[in-house]
This record gives C-alpha cells, sequence and structure tokens, in this order.
C-alpha cells in the first residue's frame, strides 16, 4: 500500500518535479505546466496559495510517471538541502 502524502504546496510539488528531470515550460494564470526532454507528455500544477489537495497532487504525480514513493523520496532529497542551506546561511552571517 502507498504511504499518505503529505499537505504540500505547489512550489514544494514543482521543486519535487524538478528534481526528477522535468522543467518549467510556461505558465498561464495560476497553472504552471512542465516538460521534459524525450516525453511527448506534459504536466499541468495548478499554483494556487493553499495546499494542494492529496487526490491532485497523487494525479500531478501519474502524470509525471513517477510513484507516490519515488516522489516522496524527491522531496526527502529536497529537505535535506534546504537544511544544509539554511545551515550555511547562518553560518556566514558570522
Amino acid at each position: 500500500m502507498s504511504q499518505r502524502l503529505p499537505a504540500l504546496r505547489p512550489r514544494e510539488v514543482i521543486r519535487g518535479l524538478e528534481r526528477a528531470g522535468w522543467a518549467v515550460v510556461r505558465q498561464k494564470g495560476s497553472h504552471v505546466t512542465m516538460g521534459k526532454e524525450g516525453i511527448a507528455s506534459i504536466v499541468v500544477v495548478p499554483l494556487h496559495a493553499y495546499d494542494m489537495p492529496r487526490g491532485t497532487l497523487r494525479g500531478v504525480i501519474a502524470d509525471a510517471g513517477l510513484t507516490v514513493e519515488e516522489f516522496l523520496k524527491l522531496l526527502q532529497k529536497i529537505s535535506v538541502a534546504v537544511f544544509y542551506s539554511n545551515d550555511l546561511r547562518f553560518l556566514r552571517q558570522f
């Protein structure tokens, strides 16, 4: 059984997809269209101010050709990178 998806902001979802090789192609209104070289399909991420609904997130992950577990691993890498970058910013202040 797959893991329960966390509540994520759309920007976090976009960063996770970028780690998987997807790139922002364009934005029209409140929707970001992402593409990946060698893949004919696109992924559309709604860019709203609130957390993305879990069903919508699951659909975006499926459109990207990822499993929930693969996507969560990408998010773990992001959180570690953010921790290190915040730590370095803290160290630069001294």
